[in-house]
């Protein structure tokens, strides 16, 4: 293990992300309502401690190995998580403790949406800009921004790359160089958003409103300006542009490029992920609309099919976006959109849950297996897109699934044994798991009410579901530091 170069990785990183307190600088000067005093404060605490951790091995030029990969990384967004804070917890504006302010932060990193604000509406401007800013840079993993932008760092960016990115497919790239894929990746990510703020404009949003909307869209983040959410706006127009770019948001951004570069747009159908995906989305939505259809609790059909399809993709993409009080729905839809938040997006997009690929995987794996009792001597492989996948996939897949639910019940257990109802535990350890937000029972509105123990468990859960679990688990094995 190669401490000296983990250490001048996270000095660097540090310093880099102090630079993200100048902007929300920038705005409470344009707009004048103050804030500005805690965020230049936060920049300069921030460079000073990423640069006393970076100065005494500034000259350390070691290779990081894969395994220095998942430290520096589960590291930074620990890290990270408690420097975020910083601007929140001595702002006088919102006033909160230590344990909300790395709440905050760490939901805004991991574009999970939950928040322990109320009254958001009051909140100065730069507090408000710097929550969407957080999730903007958690979309995409600021690891991967630096690995984009430090090519001078030479430590092995490729380790950086597949400790941040973990999936069923992590070796791919678009282009020979790490540092020329992180780049492109992020291109196509700037060039999204702007389009999507562009949108929100013209639907009738304000700059500021569009800009801060456009970055927890794009992101799958789901925080908002204010208390209602997009219910704010009260606006089809606006709804509509959120759907599209929630969904563009949770396909694998690897196929933007490749479908910018080529221009043949035709690639997200061939692809059995995405396609997957979009069917899924497109079902959801007609059971949520004929659901509601059915209950009868809306006398405006036009706005039942806007608010059932907007309220479907938004919880199912992990957004976390609300329009209405989805929790007071009829029936079993609400737990219904809760279950597809555990699938989520594609890999390699900014959405959270289990990922649309490796639910595929298991589903493909499941009806083998059923098959063999019929035809035990059955040579009968996983396809995927009409090849076959090697097992290793397969059987990491089945691994992480297992992990996962494994994860899922301790934690919420941690949560009930807090003092939390049944619904509440398991809404918010699913909302928070899957990077959602906004859950059921206690956890419909805010996180506010819940105690402080039951805060950290949560943000725990905020940090496994971002790093999709092994990359941080696999630091408490006896394998991972055996030299």
């Amino acid at each position: 293990m190669s401490f000296r170069a983990i250490q001048r990785i996270l000095g660097l990183l540090l310093m880099v992300f102090s630079l993200s307190m100048l902007p929300p600088v920038g705005v409470a000067l344009f707009y004048g309502d103050g804030g500005f005093a805690a965020f230049l404060a936060a920049f300069g605490w921030l460079l000073a401690v990423g640069a006393a951790i970076w100065w005494p091995v500034r000259h350390d030029r070691r290779d990081l190995r894969l395994r220095d990969g998942f430290v520096v990384v589960t590291l930074f967004w620990t890290v990270l998580g408690i420097a975020g804070a910083l601007p929140l917890y001595i702002s006088p504006q919102p006033a909160i403790g230590l344990t909300d302010a790395i709440f905050e932060s760490m939901s805004g990193l991991t574009t999970t949406g939950a928040t322990v604000l109320v009254g958001l509406e009051s909140l100065p401007r730069a507090v408000l800009y710097y929550r969407q800013q957080m999730q903007w840079l958690g979309g995409m993993g600021i690891v991967i921004l630096a690995v984009a932008l430090l090519p001078m760092l030479g430590v092995g960016g490729m380790a950086l790359y597949r400790a941040e990115m973990p999936g069923p497919v992590k070796d791919a790239k678009l282009t020979p160089r790490i540092t020329q894929t992180a780049r492109m990746l992020w291109v196509v990510y700037v060039a999204i958003t702007a389009a999507c703020a562009t949108g929100y404009f013209f639907a009738g949003m304000s700059p500021f409103d569009a800009i801060g909307h456009a970055f927890s869209t794009v992101a799958i983040g789901g925080f908002s300006h204010y208390d209602a959410s997009m219910g704010h706006f009260e606006s089809r127009a606006v709804e509509l542009v959120a759907v599209f770019f929630m969904l563009v948001g949770a396909m694998n951004f690897g196929l933007h490029f490749v479908a910018w570069r080529s221009g043949r747009f035709g690639i997200y159908w061939r692809d059995p992920e995405c396609a997957a995906f979009l069917r899924l989305m497109l079902l959801l939505s007609m059971i949520t609309v004929t659901y509601l259809l059915v209950a009868g609790d809306y006398d405006d059909t036009l706005q039942l099919a806007t608010d059932g399809v907007f309220q479907a993709i938004s919880i199912a993409t992990t957004t976390g976006f609300t329009t209405s009080h989805f929790h007071h729905w009829p029936g079993g839809l609400p737990v219904l959109l809760l279950f597809a938040s555990f699938i989520g997006g594609c890999a390699g997009s900014t959405a959270g849950g289990l990922k649309v690929v490796r639910c595929l995987l298991l589903v493909k794996q499941g009806r083998r297996e059923i098959i063999r009792l019929v035809h035990p001597n059955a040579q009968i492989p996983v396809q995927l897109g009409g090849r076959a996948v090697p097992l290793r996939i397969v059987d990491a897949v089945w691994g992480f699934f297992a992990v996962y639910v494994g994860v899922f019940a301790v934690l919420m257990l941690s949560l009930m044994a807090t003092g939390l109802d049944q619904v509440t535990a398991f809404s918010a350890i699913a909302a928070t798991l899957n990077n959602l937000g906004p859950g059921l029972g206690g956890v419909a509105q805010n996180y506010a009410a819940i105690g402080p123990v039951g805060k950290w468990v949560c943000v725990l859960a905020m940090l496994l579901g971002r790093l999709e679990i092994f990359t941080l688990l696999i630091l408490f094995t006896v394998t991972f530091w055996r030299k």
